[in-house]
């Protein structure tokens, strides 16, 4: 008897269970969705958008409005969740397609000059892409580097997606000249406590940035000359897949700085073409690093610019490189940061989550991202050093 009523309570259960189930699935077959989507529904290559971009209108609110990932070209099926009017949870998908429409960047002025007798090809040219590690670049014309004249000539670049850039330039190939004149140059300079004078206010903190270059420094008058922090180097590797070596004053530098309080950031040169590369430059960064007090960003400092061809990577690749080495400094609780030029900031590297460090030499710049440094100059004097030095600004 007992065990028959436990049968009839379990069947009683289940088709209470059944029932509810019933009904969440009719509920939800039933519930009314109005959803249109947006008519374009390609996406650049990269580009940085969510599910909501892509909805023009819904009867309810989404519940994972996530960054979808374009790092891959094609089709793309995207699961929506939302809450309709109703209060019913229901899921709707729809495809988008990532492609790449930027044409590659030829890094190329108007004229290029070369000495009667060098070798020239397209090489000699910085010709990358967004997304292709090595498009098709070559020149269009007839020059010849052992004859002094001028070239017209056209330069192309083609990438896998089809997009093509062209740029028309001048070849200039000269006999060069044995200048007589003695006239001397006067060098400019910029000086610490005028960078001071200029920029400082309670946001920011003005500090200079050190390698071997600057020889032996005196510590003690760089804190009297109001130097607020101090950026060193600490080394690099002699070429792609090279030896590291150490910067010779790193470690007289670095305890320099430890001993008068100068609060410390550090940066490497890198050469890395890949990620694998960038995570070892990272692992021995942190080697060298680690007895010593470090309170500011580590920065990756990779300007092989005028060999870019030869390194076989997009600025795509390019970027996860240097993401690779400052994901790497921050999970053994670093900062990281990418160092790099205006310009390169704006044509080559691709956004990333890190802070960055500008270079732009002039008194004010026109960059409109964001930096958390500012390199202003590279022909610094300040109290300390007997030669040039480059200044910094660091924003809070």
């Amino acid at each position: 008897m007992k065990k028959k009523v436990i049968i009839m309570v379990l069947l009683f259960v289940i088709s209470i269970i059944g029932g509810i189930n019933l009904y969440k699935y009719i509920r939800i077959k039933t519930a009314k969705v109005e959803i249109t989507l947006k008519d374009d529904l390609d996406v650049e290559f990269y580009d940085n958008v969510k599910v909501s971009d892509y909805v023009d209108s819904i009867n309810g609110n989404i519940l994972n409005d996530y960054l979808i990932d374009t790092s891959e070209l094609g089709k793309q099926t995207i699961k929506l969740a939302f809450v309709n009017e109703q209060g019913i949870k229901l899921n709707y998908n729809f495809d988008i397609n990532v492609v790449d429409t930027k044409e590659p960047l030829i890094w190329l002025n108007s004229s290029y000059s070369v000495k009667k007798g060098n070798k020239f090809s397209a090489d000699d040219i910085l010709c990358g892409d967004n997304y292709d590690p090595r498009p098709k670049c070559y020149i269009e014309g007839n020059y010849d580097t052992n004859k002094v004249g001028e070239y017209p000539l056209v330069y192309k670049a083609i990438d896998s997606s089809g997009n093509v850039a062209q740029e028309e330039f001048v070849l200039k190939v000269y006999e060069p000249s044995i200048s007589k004149s003695k006239n001397k140059h006067v060098e400019e300079t910029t000086k610490f406590k005028d960078v001071i004078n200029k920029y400082k206010d309670n946001n920011n903190k003005i500090g200079i940035d050190v390698s071997r270059w600057q020889e032996d420094i005196d510590f003690a008058k760089l804190k009297e000359a109001g130097v607020e922090f101090i950026i060193i180097k600490v080394g690099g590797t002699k070429g792609t897949d090279g030896e590291y070596f150490l910067d010779r004053k790193f470690k007289e530098n670095i305890m320099s700085a430890n001993e008068y309080g100068i609060p410390v950031g550090i940066y490497f040169y890198s050469y890395a073409d890949n990620v694998e590369s960038s995570i070892r430059d990272a692992e021995w960064v942190v080697e060298q690093i680690k007895d010593y007090k470090v309170d500011l960003p580590i920065a990756f400092d990779w300007e092989d610019w005028n060999n870019f061809n030869e390194y076989n990577v997009s600025f795509f690749n390019l970027t996860k490189i240097a993401e690779a080495f400052l994901d790497r400094v921050v999970n053994y609780g670093y900062e990281g940061m990418l160092y790099s030029s205006k310009n390169y900031l704006e044509y080559i590297w691709l956004p990333t989550n890190h802070d960055i460090w500008l270079a732009h030499y002039t008194s004010n710049t026109t960059y409109k991202g964001k930096y958390r440094f500012w390199q202003l100059c590279e022909n610094g004097r300040v109290d300390g050093i007997k030669g040039n030095v480059d200044i910094d600004v660091m924003y809070y």
